[in-house]
């Protein structure tokens, strides 16, 4: 009698899968760093029970944290409040098909569109405006770029 063939699927990238000392050997670093790093907020690993574990998404975040700090210098603190001021691909500086294609995006930056201080429903409707207005950015770019 033959046996059934168990179909596998493809994880996606951003179920936390990575126990934090599996996590760390990806990144060539100790445990205790990325332990650094989510106190002072930089990344949110899942937690089971009092373990730690990372998505995919998570190590590409905390491979470009490090870019950051040893390529470009950037303190952690420095990090911190340029997150608070524009999002992720703009602090490293990523390129239009990097930025489209990534999933590991942060963007923590309060909008830029003005709008009532306080009022939580009007920020949800600024950063959407936000977005919207950075893609259009994107494909004026990508179409400049393929018609230059």
């Amino acid at each position: 009698m033959a046996r059934k063939k168990h179909e596998i699927k493809s994880i996606r990238p951003d179920v936390p899968v990575y126990p934090i000392g599996v996590a760390a050997r990806l990144l060539s670093v100790h445990p205790r760093t990325l332990r650094i790093y989510e106190n002072e907020g930089l990344i949110k690993p899942y937690h089971v029970g009092s373990r730690r574990m990372f998505s995919e998404n998570d190590i590409k975040w905390i491979g470009c944290i490090r870019s950051m700090i040893h390529k470009d210098g950037i303190s952690i603190p420095g990090i911190k409040k340029l997150l608070e001021i524009a999002p992720c691909w703009e602090i490293s500086d990523c390129s239009a098909e990097e930025c489209e294609s990534c999933q590991a995006k942060v963007d923590r930056a309060a909008p830029r569109i003005p709008h009532k201080a306080g009022d939580e429903d009007a920020a949800r409707k600024a950063k959407e405006a936000d977005r919207d207005k950075r893609r259009r950015t994107v494909v004026h770019k990508k179409k400049h770029q393929s018609s230059g």
